[in-house]
């Protein structure tokens, strides 16, 4: 199993868009209830590149497997040195350390572009995002109740950050 963690192209958006599209039809870690098209997709591509923001794969033997990537968490001046990230792979490799590679490379990332802190915004039912996570040192800083809407129920967000040295 050879996994290069590499910068996203064009080429990649498709896959990219079809791991989007897995998660808002099947999971709770993306609160979106309408999947993508590939126009969107492109236009958030261009949108991360024009602003200096990271997006990365995972490739496995030449098929893209995961994705990274981080974003303003809020828009306001004073949070210029903070991010969001989002860790998306596909449910075959989930537990070969795909998302570790991803999330390592994320934070190098965040560290080199001088931000300081570094937030996860995890649905509170996914222990194993919870789990994952605190092995990379973020710590859970509060929960929102209620505060999303998806599958017929009410959901938790759990907010977690890393403060990046």
């Amino acid at each position: 199993m050879n996994v290069v963690i590499r910068d996203a192209t064009l080429e990649d958006l498709e896959k990219i868009l079809e791991i989007v599209n897995h998660s808002i039809l099947h999971t709770t870690a993306n609160y979106n209830y309408e999947t993508q098209n590939l126009e969107v997709q492109t236009k958030w591509f261009e949108d991360k590149k024009a602003k200096n923001l990271p997006i990365i794969v995972a490739d496995l033997d030449g098929d893209v497997v995961g994705f990274g990537s981080y974003g303003p968490f809020r828009e306001k001046i004073g949070y210029q040195y903070t991010v969001e990230h989002s860790v998306y792979v596909i449910n075959n490799v989930i537990g070969k350390s795909i998302g570790s590679k991803l999330l390592t490379e994320l934070i190098r990332l965040a560290k080199e572009q001088n931000y300081h802190v570094m937030i996860g915004a995890i649905d509170a039912d996914n222990a194993g995002s919870i789990a994952f996570h605190e092995k990379f040192g973020f710590v859970v800083t509060g929960t929102i109740r209620e505060v999303g809407y998806k599958f017929d129920h009410w959901l938790d967000l759990v907010l977690m950050q890393l403060i990046l040295e």
